[in-house]
C-alpha cells in the first residue's frame, strides 16, 4: 500500500517569530544588521504575543543576537521558564551600503539593484553585501541545528528579522529559488509556523508550511529587512 506523506500529531513543529516594531521599521528604513532597539509599540507587541505563543509551550527558543529580536524573544522567555539561545546565523540580511538608508533613497540610488530585489531575485545582494540564499543557507544551517534538540511532538521558536525568517522558510521547505517571492513578508511581531512530514517508513520527508504571517490583529507588513 502507497503511504503518502502526512502531517504526524506527534511531529516536531518550528514557529518562527519576527521582533517587534522598532523606529526604523515604522519610518520605512533598511536595518539589516544595525542594532536597533524596539520602540515602545514594538515592546508591547511582543508581550502580547508571548502570552499567545507561550500557551504553545516551547521547549527551545533560539535568536538572533540583535537587540530588536533578543529582547523580542527575552518576552517569551519570560513567561515560559527557558533561557535563549544566540545564534549570529540568525539575524537579518546584511545589507552593506543600503543599511540605514531609507526605501526611497535606496530606489533612488540603487535603482537597477533595488528593483531586482524587489522583484524577488534571490541572487541580488542587498547594497552590495547578501543575496537571499547567502541567507537561506545560513538560516538553514542554524535552524537545522536547532531542530535537532527538539524531541517529537515538541516546539522550537526561532526569533529572527522579516527577510531572514523569509529566506528560512523558502530554503526549509525546499522551494526553487526563483520562486522564494511568492512567499509574503510577516508584519512585525508575526508568525510562521511549520510541522514535520514523514513519508514511506516514518522517515523525515519535509516541512509543511500550517500557519503564515499569523499574530494579533491585522497589523501591515512592516519593511522585511529589519
Amino acid at each position: 500500500m502507497t503511504r503518502y506523506p502526512h502531517a504526524d500529531p506527534a511531529a516536531r513543529r518550528i514557529i518562527f517569530w519576527r521582533h517587534g516594531r522598532t523606529e526604523w521599521n515604522r519610518s520605512g528604513r533598511f536595518q539589516g544588521q544595525e542594532d536597533i532597539d524596539l520602540d515602545e509599540t514594538g515592546r508591547e507587541q511582543a508581550a502580547r504575543a508571548a502570552e499567545v505563543l507561550a500557551a504553545r509551550q516551547p521547549f527551545l527558543i533560539v535568536a538572533s543576537d540583535l537587540r530588536r529580536a533578543a529582547d523580542t524573544a527575552a518576552a517569551l522567555a519570560g513567561l515560559s521558564a527557558l533561557e535563549v539561545t544566540y545564534d549570529v546565523r540568525l539575524r537579518e540580511t546584511n545589507g552593506g551600503q543600503w543599511q540605514g538608508l531609507s526605501f526611497a533613497e535606496i530606489d533612488e540610488k540603487f535603482a537597477d539593484d533595488n528593483a531586482a530585489w524587489r522583484a524577488g531575485d534571490p541572487e541580488v545582494r542587498a547594497g552590495g553585501a547578501e543575496s537571499r540564499l547567502d541567507v537561506g543557507r545560513r538560516m538553514l544551517a542554524a535552524v537545522t541545528e536547532a531542530v535537532e534538540r527538539v524531541a517529537p511532538s515538541e516546539t522550537l521558536v526561532v526569533v529572527s528579522h522579516g527577510g531572514a525568517i523569509r529566506a528560512a522558510l523558502a530554503a526549509l521547505m525546499g522551494l526553487p529559488p526563483k520562486r522564494w517571492g511568492a512567499l509574503a513578508g510577516l508584519s512585525n511581531c508575526h508568525w510562521s509556523e511549520v510541522h514535520e512530514v514523514v513519508g514511506r517508513d516514518d522517515a523525515l520527508f519535509g516541512w509543511q508550511l500550517t500557519e503564515h504571517n499569523v499574530g494579533l490583529g491585522s497589523l501591515p507588513v512592516e519593511p522585511l529587512e529589519g
